[in-house]
């Protein structure tokens, strides 16, 4: 069952990526991308996993040490509910990820590498989107500064 639990909790996120990749500006996609539903399926199978093994599982994480878990993975369930963990928030970084390039005008061509990236090593998928975003936010700040200092009659000229 754990094996079954473990795969699951992938093809359950499998398919909001996908729209967030591969459909970005749809308005269903969009729609999903601003919604804690997709995550409900995985925290489920989460929960599923984690509750056969939450003392343990409290116990290490209230005193996190590398050894704690290290013996933590070696329980069955353990390291399942740990990848579903991660699913479920690589799925919330990935939604947000949308949303924000979204309003910041980034082209879904450089959002669907970074989006798959984060898929599969959310830290640098996250770590590189976090620089696009600045450096986005700064551009459209100095835009907005450059489109002030011009005044009204740069604007009718």
């Amino acid at each position: 069952m754990t094996d079954i639990l473990f795969d699951l909790a992938f093809w359950l996120a499998a398919p909001f990526w996908a729209l967030l990749i591969l459909a970005p500006g749809r308005r269903w996609t969009d729609r999903i991308a601003a919604s804690p539903l997709p995550l409900v399926p995985v925290l489920a199978v989460y929960l599923a996993l984690a509750v056969p093994v939450l003392p343990q599982l409290w116990a290490t994480v209230s005193r996190p040490e590398l050894g704690g878990f290290q013996d933590l993975m070696t329980l069955d369930g353990a390291a399942a509910a740990i990848w579903a963990q991660v699913i479920a928030w690589d799925l919330f970084l990935g939604q947000w990820m949308y949303r924000e390039a979204r309003r910041l005008g980034v082209h879904p061509l450089v959002m669907g590498p970074l989006l798959l990236l984060t898929v599969l090593l959310s830290p640098v998928g996250v770590l590189l989107f976090l620089g696009l975003r600045a450096l986005r936010s700064r551009t459209s700040q100095e835009r907005a500064t450059e489109s002030a200092a011009a005044g009204p009659s740069a604007v009718s000229a």
